[in-house]
């Protein structure tokens, strides 16, 4: 099936301009209606696009680290105090440190090797950007994996898919996670509906997803995130894919808030719940999904629908958690660049973790009755 895209503004690029390297991205903020590109000339402003949600998403935020460490390294900032910085600009997304410390470790090798810094940072943006190269990579083996595992689990096509936050190219060096799944069965003819979650309270469902999807020809439906239960009932979802930010040592799954309902639903209405991530967003290192650190955001998100627009009493208290944490024992399959384990177990994701990306696998034992 053709896409109907049209020019797609890249996410995020390097640029060289005459006064110097620039990172670009594409403003996420001001999508759909908007497509305008953010220059960061130094890692200050790099840090606050990260934090507005400028750029956003789970393995981009590990792509945005690794540039801006190189930003850094050719700006002749101080690299170190910059990689602190750039790590701790959100704490849930474990890819963004993951970056933030290959392209240090990188230009520390090459410090190290002659003290040559014009050479160092010419490693740490190499290493940027094979970073970004393997992302794109990694993106076309889980859309690959993805799309035989939901053929195995359910044959015949014309799947219905709920999706949770945005997973696309938005997200990624590629396509994206989950959504790079679903754009593969769709390309195949294989996608009947994409229903898609607005994703309170920053809709990343309704302004991201539904712009990626009616880019891409989807036929597709926003509903509200309440809606959801009403629609696992009267039997319209045969699977829901969604991305991870963090991914703990026991397979617990942390991703943007609404998702471990949307994984309770799903477990009670027999639907696969399908987690789809690259390997760097597993945290080997986090034992278990209650030790995530879950980013708590401004009520203001909640109680305004723009900047002084307020939809709630005045001096109203907000929770506001970006992430929730999912267990195993609700994810039917997580599907990486290296292969898909199911049951997702500490054993099964520590074997797949041991395996190359450049290879695949299926570990676990067999595939979970949802």
């Amino acid at each position: 099936m053709a896409d109907h895209e049209a020019r797609v503004v890249p996410v995020l690029r390097w640029e060289e301009l005459p006064e110097g390297p620039v990172v670009v991205l594409l403003d996420q903020t001001r999508l759909p209606h908007e497509e305008i590109e953010f220059i960061c000339t130094d890692v200050p402003a790099l840090v606050g696009a990260i934090r507005s949600l400028t750029v956003r998403g789970a393995p981009l935020l590990g792509i945005a680290g690794a540039y801006g460490v190189a930003l850094a390294a050719t700006r002749g900032f101080d690299v170190e105090e910059a990689a602190g910085q750039l790590a701790g600009a959100r704490p849930t997304a474990v890819n963004l440190a993951h970056g933030v410390q290959r392209v240090l470790d990188a230009y520390r090798r090459a410090t190290a090797a002659d003290g040559d810094m014009q050479r160092a940072a010419a490693a740490a943006l190499a290493e940027a950007r094979a970073l970004h190269r393997e992302d794109a990579d990694a993106s076309g083996r889980m859309a690959a994996a993805g799309a035989g595992l939901l053929r195995e689990l359910l044959p015949g096509g014309g799947y219905r898919i709920l999706t949770h936050c945005n997973t696309g190219r938005l997200v990624s060096g590629g396509e994206g996670t989950a959504f790079a799944v679903v754009h593969a069965v769709h390309r195949a003819g294989e996608l009947r509906r994409l229903w898609v979650d607005e994703t309170r309270p920053l809709l990343q469902g309704a302004r991201l997803t539904a712009y990626e999807a009616a880019r891409a020809g989807m036929a597709y439906t926003l509903l509200t995130d309440g809606a959801a239960g009403s629609l696992f009932a009267a039997g319209e979802v045969d699977a829901v894919l969604i991305g991870a930010d963090r991914i703990t040592a026991d397979g617990s799954v942390a991703n943007k808030v609404g998702s471990y309902p949307l994984a309770v639903l799903a477990r009670y209405h027999h639907v696969p719940f399908i987690v789809v991530a690259p390997l760097t967003t597993v945290d080997q290192a986090t034992e278990e999904g209650s030790a995530i650190e879950v980013e708590q955001r401004s009520g203001h998100e909640v109680t305004e629908v723009a900047p002084g627009m307020s939809v709630a009493p005045l001096g109203a208290q907000a929770y506001n958690p970006a992430f929730d944490v999912t267990p195993p024992e609700l994810v039917t399959a997580l599907v990486t660049e290296a292969g898909v384990v199911s049951p997702v177990t500490a054993a099964g994701l520590a074997e797949l973790c041991s395996v190359s990306p450049a290879g695949t696998s299926r570990t676990g034992n067999g595939m979970m009755n949802a």
